[in-house]
């Protein structure tokens, strides 16, 4: 039994030395050795410019997903009506998400931002430098539109489709693969639904698109077989909070339900 004298007494005594700890810094543990049959790549050239870019947007943008699953049955059926009128010169279900992005920071330009570190300061651009993320057998690439929001929807078909060839063919210069202000990412070209990509720094934005598959959606208080896709928006949130955000992603949604409601923000 613990009595009042006990306690008395233990808060009177002096205090233990508590023991010195060395200030010596800990040794590093390094990575084992590789062992037989381990392949060993070197982190070179366009992986290491990848892999240094993606590290230092996840070490600066504090970053934010947000989705909405949509109906693109109207949208595949505007482009089916614009590639009858104008069969020289198809447009893709891309070049009409980049036509709908370009509505939408019209309507919320802080996601066409940059924030500068330095200067303490958000940058909002001027213009639109799309960029557009395409695999490629080297990697990743992002090559970019400068000023996509002066193009129309025929000019950007083209703009996209000659980009991305030339990414993948290797030719575009270094400048074509820098600037970009906002990147659109249509990774449903590899069969899967939906991502929370990473920012390509100093961006403060990008949009990601899954694959359009047939769903059951309700119509007019009827169930239906729809096309749906996944929209994803990753943002920096040091330039806007979440009703920015939503506000961008709901009206990419909305148009891509409804893309006559693009004819109201031209």
């Amino acid at each position: 039994m613990i009595r009042r004298a006990d306690v008395e007494a233990a808060s009177a005594a002096p205090a233990a030395k508590l023991a010195a700890v060395p200030d010596t810094p800990a040794a590093h543990v390094g990575l084992a050795p590789a062992a037989d049959g381990d392949v060993v790549i070197p982190l070179t050239g366009i992986r290491k410019a990848i892999a240094d870019k993606l590290s230092r947007s996840r070490r600066e943008i504090p970053e934010v997903t947000i989705w909405v699953d949509v109906d693109a049955t109207g949208l595949l059926a505007t482009r089916a009506a614009i590639n009858a009128a104008t069969p020289d010169a198809p447009v893709s279900i891309l070049a009409l998400l980049a036509r709908i992005c370009l509505s939408g920071l019209r309507r919320y330009p802080q996601l066409n931002a940059h924030v500068d570190t330095e200067g303490q300061r958000i940058v909002q651009s001027a213009g639109v430098h799309l960029g557009i993320a395409a695999q490629t057998d080297r990697g990743l690439l992002v090559p970019v539109l400068r000023d996509a929001q002066r193009l129309t929807t025929l000019e950007l078909a083209a703009a996209l489709a000659e980009t991305t060839a030339a990414a993948r063919a290797g030719t575009l210069p270094p400048a074509r693969l820098t600037g970009g202000t906002f990147t659109l990412n249509n990774y449903g070209v590899f069969g899967v639904d939906g991502s929370t990509p990473i920012i390509n720094h100093p961006e403060a934005a990008l949009l990601g698109v899954g694959r359009i598959v047939d769903k059951p959606w309700v119509v007019d208080g009827q169930l239906a077989v729809r096309k749906v896709t996944q929209l994803s928006l990753t943002f920096d949130h040091r330039v806007c909070d979440g009703g920015v955000a939503g506000g961008f992603l709901r009206h990419v949604a909305d148009c891509v339900e409804q893309p006559a409601l693009l004819v109201a923000n031209v």
